[in-house]
């Protein structure tokens, strides 16, 4: 284990508890020796952490104390690189860049050991089938829901059909091999799943739909979570 991480560790165990924590309980949690424990907590107490405390009496982390930016876990590391390069080969061309930048911030601004984690992370992502692609920019579709604005959409059913319909966007699933447009639907009043891969035209009205996207989300997540059930009673009747 890096020092870095253990200086990170030694801050999370010391958050756990309001009140305060004996040396030996500390060095034996991070399995390191009493001698190395009060020398890492010298060091935070440099950084600005308040820990009080002497030895014999225990130690505790007064509140108010936040972590400096990006001391992140090594598996903290691993899951933001991995998440990151699936974002960089699945999504659209402008979120495939801004994960390619986001990874090139964290590593400029790691510490050098932690840097290294990012740069030689051996979690990769593998090709994964063909991608279903529309003629509309995702990036356009994420704008609307991230503005939370009403949009004038045509959308091309299985049978080729074409549909004019104004919608309310407030999330995009990304799956295997196609993304799926969530959005409230006032020609059906009601939600509604669209193939962002059938969207023929997306055009954002410069007005915002009524009600706040979250609602609309907790919305959509109870009536599927319903189905879900419904489903699962079913095949155990």
């Amino acid at each position: 284990m890096s020092r870095t991480q253990r200086l990170f560790d030694l801050l999370q165990i010391l958050r756990r508890h309001r009140y305060p924590v004996s040396g030996a309980t500390l060095a034996s949690e991070l399995g390191v020796s009493l001698r190395t424990l009060y020398r890492d907590i010298a060091t935070l107490q440099q950084q600005g952490a308040e820990i009080e405390g002497e030895p014999g009496l225990g130690y505790v982390l007064r509140p108010g104390f936040m972590l400096p930016p990006l001391m992140l876990s090594e598996e903290e590391i691993e899951a933001l690189t991995l998440g990151a390069r699936w974002v960089a080969r699945q999504g659209d061309r402008q979120l495939g860049a801004a994960a390619d930048n986001l990874l090139a911030k964290v590593a400029a601004i790691l510490p050098d050991d932690l840097r290294d984690k990012v740069e030689g992370n051996s979690l990769l992502v593998g090709p994964g089938p063909e991608m279903a692609v529309g003629p509309v920019d995702l990036s356009l579709i994420r704008e609307a829901i991230r503005k939370e604005r009403k949009v004038n959409l045509t959308y091309r059913d299985q049978e080729g059909r074409d549909s004019t319909r104004i919608i309310w966007p407030f999330a995009l699933g990304f799956f295997q091999k196609v993304r799926v447009l969530l959005a409230w639907c006032e020609l059906r009043q009601g939600l509604r799943h669209f193939r962002a891969d059938r969207i023929a035209d997306f055009e954002i009205q410069d007005v915002r739909y009524p009600r706040r996207r979250q609602a609309l989300l907790k919305d959509w997540q109870e009536e599927n979570g319903i189905k879900i059930r419904n489903a699962f009673n079913a095949d155990k009747n």
